[in-house]
């Protein structure tokens, strides 16, 4: 059902806002608080109970946007057979960053495409989630070695894939073949590790 023609109980307008922001975006339409309301079905004022300005749904679509990613991410965790090697694990968590960024391009360029507000708590926290989900992995997988460097390293990596295929720098690929992409960089690193000084 379109969000044009969903209709919300009281209480459920800013999600239904959202839920029209976020369709909006994805295609690829006019995205403005007028457009979201009309979208949603609503007055051109309804917005504004909700969202002060067009910043304010910026940041309520990246906040929405965290959270959807790192529900993905925990669920690629969830889904590593256990017990799985470090490299197979993180390759899990590769995927299925890189596959939210090409199902969800509009979103994911909206997350990251601007520094994070400072002032706001909601936006900053969603965030830092995902970061700490990322730390807590590389600790659990990697005791002992430098966790912030690697966390980088690796959000890094798996960031880059995603923009080097949304700005159509790698050829678009079915799932699967991007998935055995980002898997095949992923070893590529690790096997690198593996080797002795100077083989």
């Amino acid at each position: 059902m379109s969000t044009s023609t969903r209709s919300y109980h009281h209480g459920d307008l800013r999600a239904a806002l959202l839920a029209a922001a976020i369709e909006s975006l994805e295609a690829g339409e006019s995205f403005s608080l007028r457009a979201v309301a009309r979208r949603a079905g609503v007055s051109p004022t309804a917005p504004y109970r909700h969202f002060a300005d067009r910043e304010a749904l910026d940041s309520a679509v990246a906040i929405e946007g965290f959270k959807d990613l790192l529900a993905d991410l925990e669920a690629a965790l969830a889904e590593s057979v256990q017990p799985a090697a470090p490299e197979d694990v993180i390759a899990a968590l590769g995927v299925a960053y890189v596959g939210f960024a090409l199902r969800r391009p509009a979103v994911f360029r909206l997350m990251f495409g601007n520094e994070c507000d400072e002032e706001n708590s909601e936006r900053v926290r969603a965030s830092e989630q995902l970061h700490e989900m990322l730390n807590q992995s590389i600790e659990r997988l990697f005791p002992g070695a430098n966790q912030s460097n690697l966390s980088i390293a690796l959000w890094s990596m798996a960031h880059g894939l995603a923009f080097l295929h949304l700005d159509g720098k790698l050829r678009p690929q079915s799932d699967n073949d991007v998935a055995a992409r980002v898997q095949s960089a992923v070893g590529a690193i690790f096997a690198l590790g593996d080797k002795e000084p100077g083989t």
